[in-house]
C-alpha cells in the first residue's frame, strides 16, 4: 500500500511538472526565488560570524591595552611607595609596593599570553618586560640598601636617574604598543562596520524580495479567482440541459480549485519559511549592530572614528532594519489574508434557517464599544429570514458593519441602518447604509477586487475584506451592489435566495 501510494504521489507530480500551467510556473517561480532566500540568508548568516569574530578580537585588543596601562600604573604606584620609604623610613610605605607588584603579576602574564598568541607582538612585549624587570630590579636593590641601614647610597642610586630613565624608557614602550594595539582596533572596527553594511544591505534585498513575491502572489490569487468567478458564471448563463458543457466547466473549476490549494500550500510553507528565517536573522543583525556600537564608543575614548562608519552603525543599519522589519510584517499579514481566502473557497456549506434580524443585532452590539466611543450609533430593523450558511452570512454581514464603522465621517454624528424586505421571486434584499465618507463612482467596482482600496488610506487593511465579501455572496447564491457618493454616505445591497439549495448536501462551491 505504501509503495502504491508513493508511485501515486510520483506520477501526481510527474504530470505536474509535465502539464504547462499557471500553477507549474508559480511553483518554478517560488523554488527559484526560496533558493535565492536561502543564499542571501547564509551570506548573512556568515557576515554576522565574522563580524562577532572581528568584535572578539577588538575586545582582546581593548583589554591589552588596558593590561600594559595596568603595568605601568602599578610601577608608578611601586616607585612613589620607593621614594616615600627611602625619605621616611617608615615601613608601612612599603605595603603599596607590594600591592603594586600583585596588580603587575597578572597584567603581565596577559601580555605575555597575548604574545603567543599574536608573533607579531613579541617584540614590543619583551621590551616592556625587560625595561619593568629593569625598573623593579633597581627599585628593590635601593630598598634593600635602606633595609641594611645605608640610606645614603640608596638615595644616591635614585639621584643618579637611571631609575628615571628605566621609567622613562618604559612609558615610552608602552605607549607605543598602545598606538600599535589602537592602530589595529581602528582598522578592525572599519572591517566590522564594513560587514554590518554588507549584511543590512542584503537583508534589504531580502526584504524587498520577500515583497515582492507577495505582491506577486496577490496577483495570482486574484487572477485565480477571477478565473474561477468568470467560468462560474458562464456555466450559470449556459442552458442547463446542456449536460455536456456543464460538466466540462464542472471540470475547468474543480482543477482551477487544486490549482489554488496547490498554490496555498506553495505560500504557507515555501514562502513562510524563508520569512521566519529574514526575522530571525534581523535580530541577530540588530545585536551585532549594538556590539558594533559599542566597540565604537570605546574607540571614540581614545581617538577619532571614521564618521562613515559612525552614521552607518548609528543611522544607516537601525533605518534598514526598521524598514526590513516593516515589510516583514507586512507580507506576513499578506500571507494569512490569502490563506484566509482559500481557505473560505474550500469550505462545505451548511444551509439552515436564519434569524437575520437577531444575527445582525448581534452583530452590531460586538462594535458597540467603538460606536459608543464616536458617538455613532446602529439601527437593525426587522429583516426577513431565509435559509442559508450561517458562518458565511455572519462573515458577510460582520465585515460590511465593520466597514461602515470605520469609515464613519467625524465630521457628523455616525448613523447605520441595516434594513431588508422580500421581493418576488424566493428572493430577500438587505441594505446596509451609512452617512459615511462615501466612495467615488470610478471606485465601486473596484473596491472589490483583491488588494483594491478606495478613498484616503488612514485605515489598517490590506483590501481584501469586500473582495472576501463578495467572493462569499456568490458562493450563497447572491449578489451585492453598492451606491454610494462621497461625502453622503453608502449603501450596500445584498440580494440571496430565500433558500439556498446546493447540488449535494454539503458541498462546497
Amino acid at each position: 500500500m505504501m509503495m502504491l501510494a508513493s508511485q501515486t504521489s510520483w506520477f501526481r507530480f510527474r504530470d505536474f511538472a509535465r502539464t504547462p500551467s499557471l500553477g507549474r510556473s508559480v511553483a518554478t517561480m517560488l523554488v527559484v526565488a526560496f533558493a535565492a532566500l536561502i543564499l542571501v540568508n547564509v551570506t548573512t548568516f556568515v557576515m554576522i560570524q565574522r563580524t562577532a569574530g572581528v568584535n572578539r578580537t577588538i575586545e582582546h585588543a581593548q583589554q591589552m591595552r588596558r593590561a600594559s596601562r595596568t603595568v605601568l600604573i602599578a610601577m608608578l604606584d611601586a616607585e612613589t611607595a620607593q621614594r616615600g620609604y627611602l625619605l621616611t623610613g617608615r615601613s608601612d610605605f612599603l605595603q603599596p609596593f607590594l600591592d603594586a607588584e600583585e596588580k603587575m603579576k597578572p597584567a603581565v602574564a596577559f601580555l605575555d599570553e597575548g604574545a603567543a598568541r599574536d608573533p607579531t607582538l613579541k617584540a614590543p612585549i619583551e621590551r616592556i618586560h625587560i625595561l619593568a624587570d629593569q625598573k623593579w630590579t633597581e627599585m628593590e636593590a635601593t630598598l634593600n640598601l635602606a633595609r641594611q641601614g645605608r640610606i645614603g647610597q640608596a638615595i644616591q642610586s635614585v639621584r643618579s636617574g637611571e631609575g628615571k630613565r628605566y621609567m622613562d624608557e618604559l612609558r615610552t614602550a608602552i605607549d607605543d604598543f598602545d598606538a600599535i594595539k589602537s592602530a589595529r582596533i581602528a582598522s578592525r572596527t572599519h572591517r566590522m562596520g564594513a560587514f554590518g553594511a554588507l549584511t543590512f544591505t542584503m537583508n534589504a534585498i531580502t526584504g524587498v524580495l520577500l515583497l515582492v513575491l507577495a505582491l506577486l502572489s496577490g496577483w495570482m490569487v486574484s487572477r485565480y479567482v477571477n478565473e474561477v468567478q468568470s467560468a462560474r458564471e458562464e456555466v450559470h448563463a449556459l442552458n442547463v440541459g446542456l449536460e455536456a458543457t456543464v460538466q466540462e466547466r464542472t471540470g475547468d473549476l474543480m482543477r482551477a480549485n487544486e490549482e489554488i490549494q496547490r498554490f496555498a500550500y506553495i505560500v504557507s510553507h515555501d514562502l513562510r519559511a524563508p520569512l521566519v528565517n529574514v526575522m530571525g536573522y534581523t535580530s541577530e543583525l540588530e545585536q551585532a549592530g549594538k556590539v558594533v556600537d559599542k566597540a565604537i564608543v570605546e574607540a571614540e575614548k581614545t581617538r577619532a572614528v571614521d564618521p562613515e562608519v559612525v552614521m552607518a552603525v548609528r543611522e544607516d543599519m537601525p533605518e534598514a532594519i526598521g524598514f526590513i522589519r516593516a515589510s516583514t510584517a507586512k507580507m506576513d499579514r499578506l500571507i494569512n489574508a490569502i490563506l484566509k481566502l482559500s481557505r473560505e473557497g474550500r469550505r462545505n456549506l451548511s444551509p439552515e434557517a436564519l434569524d437575520m434580524t437577531a444575527m445582525t443585532q448581534a452583530i452590531a452590539d460586538s462594535v458597540h464599544h467603538q460606536t459608543e466611543a464616536s458617538g455613532a450609533r446602529i439601527e437593525v430593523q426587522v429583516l426577513p429570514e431565509i435559509e442559508s450558511d450561517r458562518l458565511s452570512m455572519e462573515q458577510v454581514l460582520g465585515n460590511l458593519i465593520d466597514n461602515a464603522v470605520k469609515y464613519l465621517d467625524a465630521e457628523r454624528p455616525g448613523r447605520i441602518v441595516v434594513s431588508g424586505e422580500e421581493v418576488a421571486g424566493g428572493w430577500a434584499v438587505y441594505r446596509i447604509a451609512d452617512n459615511g465618507r462615501g466612495i467615488a463612482p470610478r471606485d465601486h467596482e473596484r473596491i472589490f477586487e483583491l488588494f483594491r482600496r478606495s478613498g484616503k488610506q488612514d485605515r489598517t487593511g490590506e483590501g481584501l475584506g469586500l473582495a472576501f465579501v463578495r467572493n462569499s455572496v456568490r458562493r450563497l447564491g447572491g449578489t451585492i451592489d453598492v451606491e454610494s457618493e462621497l461625502g453622503k454616505g453608502s449603501t450596500f445591497v445584498l440580494k440571496f435566495p430565500k433558500r439556498l439549495i446546493l447540488p449535494e448536501t454539503g458541498a462546497s462551491l
